[in-house]
């Protein structure tokens, strides 16, 4: 099966990269907090870690769909973009917050380890950079 030109571009490795490193780094912190702190705490910082990690799997899915759009339509004048991608990108964002609020309300899960949790995308997209610096791709 051929790659298709999103699939072989040369920053794939890295998305890839800050994928699991936003879970590993969530994880981390979750079972620090839950051993040292509170093992509530340590429920919120994964959950937000893993919210983290599908915001960044829909967003990597909405640009890889727009790039594609965008090439398709690269002879037009005024290229359109899908009305789709913006209802996705309302319903990414709605979806973590309606998420957030559920599992705060009900669950009664402090919202500062969620909030905190969903820096785990952060860490790990900061990391995955200072590893393309140190092993840069020829």
């Amino acid at each position: 099966m051929e790659q298709t030109a999103i699939e072989s571009s040369p920053g794939t490795l890295t998305e890839q990269r800050i994928s699991w490193l936003t879970l590993v780094f969530g994880g981390l912190a979750a079972l620090a907090a839950a051993i040292l702190h509170n093992r509530v705490w340590g429920v919120g910082l994964i959950i937000g870690a893993v919210l983290a990690y599908f915001n960044f799997r829909w967003l990597r899915r909405g640009l890889d769909e727009l790039v594609s759009a965008s090439t398709a339509q690269a002879d037009r004048k005024k290229p359109q973009v899908p009305l789709g991608l913006y209802f996705l990108a309302l319903v990414r964002y709605g979806l973590i917050g309606l998420t957030v609020y559920v599992i705060f309300k009900y669950l009664h899960v402090p919202l500062a380890s969620m909030v905190v949790g969903l820096c785990a995308l952060g860490a790990a997209a900061i990391a995955a950079s200072v590893y393309e610096i140190w092993h840069p791709v020829e």
